[in-house]
């Protein structure tokens, strides 16, 4: 298969891109890090991009994510948000899994918030659906369909023993 080829293949799976915990708070806008290949202080920087940047970006597909390879002293990640403002995250010295844990807990969504965006999500009050929780029970309440026929018998012909069996109309 083509897409099991390269460094570490398993990135490009679907389990693994929906297994990302990362979902960046809606006011987030763009997501930049900056971080050089050598040096033992961008080593976390690296290594987070190489495993945590695709999960982050398919959790977040309205936030541009840009990296800016080689350009700087010393690893960081700059967000910027849609009011103008930006916040500088300082990733010096740390690992993938301190990058990580730091982001959650500063410009990821809470479990609550991404519990409640969930639940939010699935909308029940649909007009289209009915049964026991929802607005209507049966789909006879509808106007234009065919009478419930728990109240009122189908026509024999609409019945399928009866078609089908061709037995006595």
């Amino acid at each position: 298969m083509p897409f099991m080829k390269g460094a570490a293949p398993i990135r490009r799976t679907l389990k693994y891109l929906e297994a990302g915990s990362l979902v960046l708070k809606d006011q987030i806008k763009i997501f930049t890090i900056n971080y050089n290949m050598g040096g033992k202080n961008h080593h976390g920087a690296k290594d987070f991009v190489f495993w945590y940047l695709p999960q982050i970006q398919y959790k977040n597909p309205t936030v541009q994510i840009s990296t800016f390879k080689s350009m700087t002293p010393t690893p960081f990640i700059r967000c910027f948000y849609d009011n103008g403002t930006q916040m500088l995250i300082d990733v010096d010295n740390r690992s993938k899994e301190e990058i990580h844990t730091h982001l959650l807990e500063v410009v990821g969504k809470t479990k609550e918030v991404l519990e409640a965006e969930v639940i939010a999500k699935e909308k029940k009050d649909n007009p289209a659906n009915f049964g026991p929780h929802c607005d209507r029970h049966c789909i006879c309440e509808i106007p234009g369909q065919i009478p419930c026929p728990g109240t009122c018998p189908l026509p024999k012909i609409m019945r399928g023993k009866y078609k089908y069996n061709k037995a006595e109309m």
